[in-house]
């Protein structure tokens, strides 16, 4: 094992090492490309909630319980609430979701999984029918973010730690 390696490691993850400090130019692209994306998404229009709502279900179809946490903290300080929040995972079984929101969510989750053709298919007319060019795309890269994101820290086993209140 490299002296790297041996540094990046995490004791209580049976010897994984965390992707993002073992190989971290790697990582600082993929942090480039998230604010790349965040940046497209602003001026196609898109607010910051839509964004985070986009990376919050990704997360939960993905089961990444570090960035639902990261990403559910942001959320809330864009100005989110609990109670939608509370609902995501359900949210085609409730009207608390905007038209927009609606066909962001099923984008991302046609995008998570995209064997499913047909469900791809129904996304994106779906969002066709109320995001414009620029917008479909950035929903589209802020899924493609957001999963390799999520693979990152699950395959690195990133830990969620509490944080002290204040």
């Amino acid at each position: 094992m490299s002296e790297t390696a041996q540094t990046t490691a995490d004791p209580r993850t049976d010897g994984r090492i965390y992707l993002d400090k073992q190989s971290p130019a790697a990582y600082q692209a993929l942090v480039k490309t998230a604010d790349a994306v965040r940046a497209a998404a602003a001026e196609a229009g898109l607010d910051r909630i839509l964004v985070e709502l986009v990376n919050l279900r990704v997360s939960q179809l993905n089961g990444c319980a570090f960035c639902l946490d990261v990403h559910t903290r942001a959320a809330l300080r864009a100005g989110e609430t609990t109670r939608r929040l509370g609902v995501l995972a359900a949210w085609r079984d409730t009207e608390l979701f905007t038209a927009r929101e609606r066909a962001a969510l099923a984008l991302a989750e046609a995008t998570t999984h995209p064997a499913d053709a047909l469900a791809q298919e129904r996304a994106y007319a779906q969002a066709r029918g109320v995001l414009d060019d620029d917008q479909l795309s950035a929903v589209v890269w802020a899924a493609i973010t957001i999963n390799a994101f999520n693979r990152v820290s699950i395959l690195s086993k990133h830990p969620v730690r509490e944080t002290p209140t204040r």
